[in-house]
């Protein structure tokens, strides 16, 4: 491959090998990023990113692995995520780390606010530059409100605006872009361009490999734990990043529209949802049928109501909602979660963490948390059953994790994305909503998850897929439902079902 030009490095991993109980997560990786590049760091989940992103923010503290990392020509150790930082390092991580009930200017300034007499907490100060900051994001938000009422893209953009306002030398972003819409993708691979256009280092980890190829000066390949290639952008192809993350050829095949459906097994009528905060309507009178053996996508910009409509037809939204929703096999309507399960329903909700996992149980434990009382006798739970379905679900999803007793949030996002799928699955459920399923996966695991979810409408499963990325959505659907502003402004199918149309609908 083609050489980048011979530039020292802002900061340098040198031969890192870092060992976890039964396996190895880096294997003598080198790599290296220089001031004012883009340097993209490709690889299926459990490839190694998350741990060397981990070394180089302090994480993993020196001592913990072998190497060596180098800031600027001399040899670090960072002993603490604060003594990376301090040295200019700054990582906005997959899973965000913001406080809740705080505003978003004070998530922005926190631990730097401006103050008057010295010691008087200048909120006015703020707010305004917070709103300065997002301005230069190209971000709409209202400062003042608390983060728990945003969305994930707008959480998002507060903990990129904080990152920026800090004005680190290194930027390391883990999937940034996951939650965005594609006009808030644009901004930010805009914005990465022009902080590394006045001199910034960044870091750029994701799965949207077009987005790799579009913003990335550098590209490094891992895969189980070792490079595989690095290169020059201009050296990189689709195709051939594929096959150097999985080392395999990877092809899609879109399903036939004309595939039989069953008879409806969820019916939805005139569904509204409030938001809790302001009572303004996400959710308005919204109406359709879903069919066993049916894949039905939903499609929308960020903001048109789709994971509000799944999490109220699931009984688990926490406003005022009203309509109705019957199962086929269920003589009353769905009225809580409890209804919603007993009834076999199941969601794979957008936010894993919040909504899908307990990050200090186990694997094990996580799979097997909605359905404990299949698997006991009077309040004894059969161990060896238990044992045997979760292997089962670890082998079919390809879960990568040392062992079903290891705790999940010691694992990769998409390894914890398939562990919320797998738990689900394991109920073998009629109706399964899916709302992002491939957020955060990477290409290899989401063919896999998409081949699964195929199998599951062909086995008569009814399937509801809320999908940002419209090749999923078309790829994968029967039907494609359009949401705009919490109404359904189009359901497409077969020719009518094209990019063009769905976005005229969204819009």
């Amino acid at each position: 491959m083609t050489t980048a030009p011979d530039i020292a490095p802002f900061l340098e991993a040198r031969q890192i090998t870092v060992d976890f109980p039964g396996v190895r997560a880096l294997d003598g990786v080198s790599f290296s990023v220089r001031n004012g590049e883009i340097h993209a760091l490709v690889g299926e989940n459990g490839a190694g990113k998350s741990t060397l992103i981990k070394v180089l923010a302090g994480i993993q503290p020196a001592g913990s692995y072998a190497g060596e990392l180098v800031l600027e020509g001399r040899p670090v150790r960072f002993g603490s995520p604060r003594e990376s930082a301090a040295a200019g390092i700054a990582v906005i991580h997959q899973e965000l780390s913001l406080i809740p009930h705080l505003s978003a200017a004070e998530n922005i300034f926190l631990g730097a606010e401006p103050r008057r007499a010295g010691f008087i907490v200048d909120f006015g100060a703020i707010q305004q530059n917070a709103e300065r900051i997002l301005r230069r994001l190209n971000a709409t938000l209202d400062v003042a409100a608390p983060v728990s009422t945003f969305g994930i893209a707008a959480q998002q953009m507060v903990e990129i605006a904080r990152a920026i306002r800090r004005e680190n030398r290194l930027l390391i972003l883990d999937e940034p872009t996951a939650s965005l819409s594609e006009r808030e993708s644009r901004q930010l691979l805009a914005l990465l361009r022009q902080l590394a256009g006045d001199g910034q280092a960044v870091v750029y980890i994701s799965h949207r490999l077009d987005e790799v190829l579009a913003v990335a000066d550098r590209i490094t390949v891992l895969r189980d734990g070792k490079v595989v290639e690095t290169g020059l952008r201009e050296d990189w192809t689709r195709e051939r990043l594929i096959a150097a993350m999985v080392g395999r050829k990877m092809t899609f095949t879109p399903l036939a529209s004309s595939r039989r459906k069953g008879e409806a097994a969820l019916r939805v009528r005139d569904v509204w949802a409030a938001d809790p905060v302001s009572g303004k309507p996400v959710v308005d009178g919204v109406s359709f049928d879903l069919h066993s053996g049916e894949i039905l996508g939903v499609a929308g910009l960020m903001g048109a109501g789709r994971t509000e409509l799944a999490l109220t037809i699931f009984g688990a939204w926490i406003g005022r909602w009203g309509g109705h929703i019957w199962l086929a096999n269920r003589a009353r309507p769905i009225r809580s979660i409890s209804d919603a399960i007993e009834g076999g329903m199941a969601l794979v909700p957008e936010d894993r963490r919040r909504h899908g996992l307990v990050m200090d149980f186990s694997v094990s434990d996580n799979l097997m948390l909605a359905h404990l009382p299949q698997y006991s006798t009077a309040g004894v739970v059969d161990e060896p059953t238990v044992r045997r379905e979760g292997e089962n679900i670890v082998r079919r999803l390809d879960i990568r994790t040392p062992a079903l007793e290891t705790i999940v949030k010691r694992l990769s996002g998409g390894n914890q994305q398939k562990v919320v799928a797998g738990k689900w699955l394991l109920g073998r459920p009629a109706v399964l909503i899916l709302d992002e399923p491939a957020r955060g996966i990477d290409v290899g695991a989401k063919f896999e998850m998409f081949q699964i979810i195929r199998r599951l409408a062909d086995e008569g499963t009814a399937v509801l897929m809320i999908s940002s990325e419209l090749p999923e959505v078309l790829g994968t659907s029967d039907r494609v439902l359009v949401m705009r502003r919490g109404r359904v402004s189009a359901v497409l199918e077969g020719t009518d079902a094209t990019p063009e149309r769905i976005m005229e609908a969204a819009v």
